[in-house]
C-alpha cells in the first residue's frame, strides 16, 4: 500500500511556506521556498514520496496551482472564510499556518473549494477585465457631466456622449475657461477608448470556441442577453456541481443570511459570502428580463401584488432566472417556455 505524504502550502507572494507531514502527524520537512516556478518544481521533485497537497486561496494561487500540480497526487485549494472559522487560533504566522493546512488535509477536514481550470481562469479574468473598464468609462461620463455643471453650461443629458453633439457643444461654450475644454476632451477621449475596449473584449469572449455553444444556448433564454451568459458561463464553470437551484442562488448571492437557535429562525439581509459578480450582474439583469419574458413579468407583478418591495419582486425574479440558466445549462438544450394549459 503507498504511503502519502501531507503537504500544507500557506502561499504569498514572494514566499511559499511548506509542511510535509505522515499520516500520524509527524513532520517530515518545514521550509519556506520562494514563490518562483523554478524553485517550486524543485522543491516538488525534492520531496521524496507522492503526496497530497493543499493551499488557501488567495489572489495568486492559480499559478502555484498550475506549477504543483502535475507533481502531486492530488491537489486542493480551501475556502478561506471556512479554513479561518475551522483553524481560529491565538497565534499565527507562516509555519503554523502549513502545519494547520497539512492537518486538515490528513484529517480530511479540509474544507476545498471549486477550483476552475487554466482557461476558465483566463477568460474569467478577460470578463472581469472588461467589468473594470465599464465603470471607468461610466467614471468618465459622469465627470464629463460634473464638469459642464460647474461651469454652468447647458447640455442635452441624453445626446452628452455622442460624438457630433459633443464637438458640436465644445464649439458653443462661452465663459468657459480653456483649462475645462481641454478636460473635457480628455475625458470624452478617454470614454470612446474604454467603451471600445470592454466591447472588443465581449465580442472576442463570445465567439471564444470553448464556449461559442454554451452562451449561444444561454442566450435562448429571453431576457438573458450576452453579459449575463458570458457571467453565468465563465463564473459557474460546472453547472452540475450545484445540486438544485436553491444552492446555485445561494452562490449567487440571492438569498439572505439564516441564523437558527432553540427552534427559533432568523433570516438577515443577503448574504456577503456570494460570487459577487454574478449578484449584479443577475440584479440587473433582473430589472430589465420582465420587458422581454411574460412569465417573469407575471412573477414580478404577483410579488408586487403580495406586498413586496421592487427590490425583493426583482430578487424573486433574479432566483427564477437562475432555475432557467441551471437548467440550460444542465441539459444542454434550448430554453422552451413553459406552455400555457
Amino acid at each position: 500500500m503507498t504511503e502519502y505524504y501531507y503537504v500544507g502550502l500557506d502561499v504569498h507572494k514572494k514566499s511559499v511556506s511548506c509542511c510535509v507531514k505522515k499520516a500520524d502527524g509527524q513532520i517530515v520537512d518545514e521550509r519556506s521556498v520562494p514563490a518562483r516556478r523554478e524553485d517550486l518544481v524543485a522543491w516538488a521533485e525534492s520531496v521524496g514520496r507522492p503526496w497530497n497537497g493543499c493551499m488557501e486561496a488567495t489572489l495568486f494561487s492559480g499559478w502555484i496551482y498550475d506549477t504543483l500540480l502535475p507533481h502531486a497526487a492530488s491537489l486542493e485549494v480551501g475556502h478561506p472564510l471556512m479554513i479561518k472559522a475551522i483553524s481560529a487560533s491565538k497565534r499565527k504566522n507562516d509555519r503554523l499556518d502549513a502545519r494547520t493546512l497539512a492537518d486538515l488535509l490528513r484529517c480530511d477536514l479540509f474544507p476545498a473549494c471549486y477550483m476552475p481550470s487554466p482557461l476558465e481562469r483566463e477568460l474569467r479574468r478577460v470578463l472581469r477585465y472588461r467589468t473594470l473598464l465599464v465603470r471607468v468609462s461610466t467614471r468618465m461620463k459622469n465627470k464629463t457631466a460634473g464638469l459642464l455643471m460647474e461651469v454652468g453650461a447647458e447640455y442635452v443629458k441624453g445626446r452628452l456622449h455622442g460624438k457630433r453633439y459633443f464637438a458640436s457643444l465644445l464649439e458653443t461654450l462661452k465663459d468657459t475657461p480653456e483649462s475645462v475644454k481641454e478636460l473635457l476632451q480628455m475625458t470624452h477621449g478617454n470614454m470612446a477608448i474604454f467603451d471600445a475596449a470592454q466591447k472588443r473584449l465581449v465580442t472576442e469572449l463570445q465567439n471564444h470556441p470553448e464556449i461559442r455553444e454554451r452562451v449561444e444556448r444561454l442566450m435562448t433564454i429571453p431576457g438573458v442577453g450576452p453579459i449575463t451568459a458570458l457571467t453565468w458561463a465563465l463564473e459557474i464553470g460546472d453547472p452540475h456541481r450545484f445540486p438544485s437551484r436553491k444552492h446555485a442562488a445561494s452562490y449567487c448571492g440571492l438569498c439572505s443570511a439564516q441564523v437558527e437557535s432553540a427552534g427559533k429562525s432568523k433570516r438577515g439581509p443577503l448574504s456577503k459570502q456570494r460570487n459577487k459578480h454574478l449578484q449584479s450582474v443577475l440584479i440587473e439583469a433582473a430589472k430589465l428580463a420582465p420587458r422581454w419574458n411574460d412569465e417573469l413579468e407575471r412573477l414580478y407583478a404577483n410579488e408586487r401584488d403580495r406586498g413586496a418591495n421592487p427590490n425583493r419582486a426583482t430578487l424573486a425574479v433574479a432566483r427564477k432566472l437562475v432555475g432557467y440558466l441551471l437548467s440550460v445549462d444542465k441539459n444542454g438544450h434550448h430554453f422552451e417556455p413553459r406552455q400555457a394549459a
